[in-house]
């Protein structure tokens, strides 16, 4: 896949980073979301330390990571029962066609 050089702001430093070509908005989109996460982190009166505010907005987005791979492995879930229920609705209502047929 071919790449390009691509410049970000996170917190005030700029940095170049290798992305995708075509993924360009969504590297723009995560490195906004990180620069203020980390903004708020280090607005946070209990954090002392930048390295503190690094790895407790780490810890957040990771458990909003996790989080969401369960609610979409729920959902998944839940679709494949609507999808059987389906399935087996329309084999109920094609039934007593295929016995006029026999």
């Amino acid at each position: 896949m071919t790449q390009r050089t691509v410049e970000i702001t996170v917190i005030d430093r700029k940095l170049k980073v290798a992305c995708p070509i075509g993924q360009e908005s969504a590297l723009l989109g995560a490195a906004a979301e990180l620069s203020d996460r980390l903004t708020a982190m280090n607005n946070s009166k209990s954090i002392a330390t930048p390295e503190q505010a690094l790895l407790m907005t780490a810890l957040n987005l990771t458990n909003d990571l996790l989080t969401a791979r369960l609610q979409l492995k729920t959902e998944q879930q839940e679709n494949k029962q609507k999808i059987v229920l389906l399935q087996s609705t329309i084999a109920q209502a094609l039934a007593p066609a295929r016995k006029k047929q026999a």
